[in-house]
This record gives C-alpha cells, structure tokens and sequence, in this order.
C-alpha cells in the first residue's frame, strides 16, 4: 500500500538520518554532507536549510505526537532565534558559518518565507506563542519592505536595500522577480493564515493567489511562467515541471484553507491543466523529467520533483476520482523507492539520477539546498490523505 510503503521509508531512512544531524556543539544542523555520506563538521549552515529542518521535525511531530521529536525541533527554533535571525534590522541572514557567526548577510524575500513556514508549524506543533509572534513579525516585514506594485523584490542587503538577485537566478539569467518565490510565500502564509486566521494574512494570501492567475499562469503554454522582470513580464522559455507538479497542489492547499469557493473554483481550472500537462509532456519511464529550457528537455531525475509529483497526482486523483492520476503517483512512488531510496546504511534520497538511474553526479546528501523538506512533507501529506484509507 502507498502509505505504508512510503511512512516506512520516512521512519527507517529519512527521520532517523536527519536526527544523526544535529549539532550539540554549536547549534542547528550539520549543513554538508557527501555522497559517501561523510559529515562535514565545520561546513557552512544554510538558514534556508535550518528552517526546513524546523518545519520538518514540527510536522513530524504533528504526525505521530512522538515527544522526542520536541527535543529536535526546539534545536531547530534555538539556533533560528539566536543565530539566524537579525534582531537589529530584522529577517534572517542567508547563510551562517559552522559556529553560528554570520558568513553571508543578505536577506531574501525567500527565505523570510521559509521562516515563516516553519515558524508557523512550530506554533502548531507545540502552541509556542513566542514562534508565531516572530512568524507574524517577518509578514509584516516582507509585506512592509518586499513589496512593489507588482508583486514581491526579492534580494536586498542587510539593511533592506534592493540588490541583484542572483541567488534565485540560474541559465545564465538574472531574474528580478521569481515564480519560486512567490510560490513559497503561498505556501508560508497559508499555514500562517491556517494557525492565525489573520484577516491580513488572509488578504495577502488572496492577492498572491491573483498574481499566479494574472501574471504567472501562461494559458496558452499550459505552464507557469519562472523568471520575471521588475513588472512580472517573462523574461525565457523555461517550463519547470517540478515547480509545476508542486504549485498544483499548493494552489489547491491554499484555497482549501481560505475556504472561498469563487476563488478555489478558478484557481482549480488551471492547477488541473498544470497537473495534465506534466502528464502529458514531463512523465516519462515512471519518473518527471526536470524541465524544458528553450526547447530542450533536461531528464536528469531529481529528488524533489519526484516527491512532489506523489503528491500532486495524488491531490489531482482526490478531488478527480481520476485513477489515472492515482496510478501516476504510485509509479512515481515506485521509481522514488527503487532508485532514489539511498539503501546505503545510515543513507537518505540521492539527489539526482540520470537516465540509467544512476546517481553518476554524485552531489551531496545534504547541503544547503537538499533538506527534509520536499520528501518529508510527501510522507505527512500521503499520511493526511489515506489517514481513513
């Protein structure tokens, strides 16, 4: 069965490989390590990284109300509090150095957003008035200072002054304005909108859902739309097909806790041509190829896209009844554990296959950017779904 198969990969690899992480010695946790699963003790930390370690063991608690998972999360929210967050300008840094001391001290618009995201399900999981009080303390930052007339900046220097945003960027493109982004802040102020039922919240959250619908929906490609500039024009051919698998859903996710039926009514039109369209032009052996960038199709396998394929034909199957949509989530399933499960001792997900299924780059296990995140959060929303399966 899917649930059993995929919550026994969450408690044998992927719990019990984030938990050997922890760094009693400095805070947080560990942010580097190899492909032959060697930590590196004195790598750097990515903030970005930490709060989706927070998110996670939150929502692990969340899941199975083990109490040792208290012990994780707090670490978590420890080090966010003491060390990544900047309390004289306010928002978190991007990246820290081993020991917690500032090695990069920009802030972005993005990882405001994880804070938040994670912030909000610590208040969750364990009602820490302190954590949400900081969750609703970045919105107002990020809606205060992140703002334009046409959506979110995103790159700015410690003291919130606009800078070039190339940490979003990618294709040899700089992008002032990203899909990304904007697709994180959705997802951060529905579970901010979820805990609080913040009337502000709630109007920011719509207005995010209007920019996907006017600005970043292409109807006549099928596809969201990646990089944009300051006016949210398009500025490349790029269909990211994770991004896109991934958005479905969130969309949906987001409408459902709003509880607005005009709203949830126009964004499912599109999310169900998303969900159709990597059907058709992405689904390959099983597996999401990983994006169409001016014409060619790139089919390295990559973690994420996959773990959030399960879910978003899953979600397209629950509110379709469409079994071809409950099949495509299994076969994906099935690729993710035969191929990308690391079945090493002490291994977690590869982060890449190429199309022999080999894992030939060999990137890292963990880094700043390969987190719990994506694979956990396929574990706690298959687990939600098939709860009274």
């Amino acid at each position: 069965m899917l649930k059993d198969e995929i919550l026994k990969d969450y408690e044998t690899k992927v719990l019990p490989y984030w938990k050997k992480l922890m760094d009693q010695e400095n805070g947080g946790f560990y942010g580097f390590v190899d492909f032959d699963l060697k930590i590196y003790k004195d790598a750097e930390k990515g903030v970005i990284l930490n709060s989706r370690i927070l998110w996670f063991f939150s929502n692990a608690y969340l899941m199975k109300k083990d109490e040792e998972l208290l012990i994780y999360a707090k670490h978590a929210y420890e080090f966010m509090l003491n060390k990544c967050m900047d309390r004289k300008n306010g928002g978190l840094y991007w990246m820290l150095s081993y020991d917690g001391s500032v090695k990069e001290d920009m802030k972005h618009t993005y990882n405001q957003a994880f804070a938040i995201y994670a912030l909000s399900a610590y208040y969750e999981a364990f009602k820490v008035q302190e954590a949400l009080n900081y969750a609703m303390e970045l919105f107002h930052k990020v809606e205060d200072t992140c703002t334009d007339e046409y959506g979110y900046l995103e790159a700015f220097t410690i003291d919130w002054k606009p800078i070039c945003n190339e940490k979003l960027s990618e294709n040899g493109l700089i992008a002032d304005k990203t899909m990304n982004t904007l697709l994180h802040l959705l997802e951060a102020y529905t579970q901010l909108f979820k805990v609080t039922n913040s009337l502000s919240v709630r109007a920011k959250l719509i207005k995010i859902l209007m920019l996907f619908q006017t600005k970043v929906f292409n109807p006549d490609k099928k596809r969201l739309e990646v990089f944009f500039d300051k006016n949210m024009n398009s500025i490349t051919d790029l269909h990211s097909y994770g991004h896109d698998i991934e958005a479905s859903w969130l969309l949906d996710e987001a409408c459902k806790v709003l509880g607005d039926e005009k709203i949830s009514k126009v964004t499912r039109s599109y999310t169900s041509i998303l969900v159709d369209t990597i059907l058709k032009q992405a689904l390959e052996n099983g597996s999401i190829n990983n994006e169409n960038f001016l014409g060619e199709v790139d089919k390295t396998r990559v973690w994420w896209v996959q773990a959030e394929g399960v879910v978003g034909f899953y979600n397209a199957y629950e509110y379709t009844g469409n079994e071809v949509y409950l099949e495509t989530a299994k076969q994906i399933w099935e690729y993710i554990h035969t191929y990308f499960v690391d079945k090493r001792e002490g291994g977690e997900w590869f982060w890449d296959l190429d199309e022999s299924r080999s894992p030939q780059s060999k990137k890292p296990i963990t880094e700043p950017w390969k987190c719990p995140y994506h694979n956990g959060r396929m574990c706690f929303e298959i687990n939600r779904r098939m709860r009274n399966v």
